[in-house]
């Protein structure tokens, strides 16, 4: 049983390891032709903790994220993907 437990995380692992590596080689060598970076626009917000426990919440001007067209991140980069589900940026103070 340890040793079917070991193999199959042992696969996943190497699964795993060999996906990332095609995707990072997709973005060096450009396959298929498109663009590696992208933008997102992204609303930041402040919340602010007031003395009478509540919190205020305050806008800041929407701003670009940069992001990569990959699954994982890349480059310092999120992907494109998760910046696209996360267009709502907390900034707690």
């Amino acid at each position: 049983m340890k040793r079917l437990l070991a193999r199959s995380i042992v696969g996943v692992a190497i699964f795993v390891a060999s996906l990332y590596a095609g995707d990072y080689l997709s973005l060096k060598l450009q396959i298929p032709r498109r663009a590696q970076f992208g933008t997102v626009h992204v609303q930041p917000y402040l919340a602010v903790p007031r003395k009478d426990g509540k919190t205020e919440f305050m806008l800041q001007d929407p701003v670009d994220q940069p992001c990569v067209h990959s699954l994982f991140p890349h480059f310092g980069d999120p992907p494109c993907w998760y910046v696209q589900r996360h267009r709502s940026r907390r900034i707690n103070l």
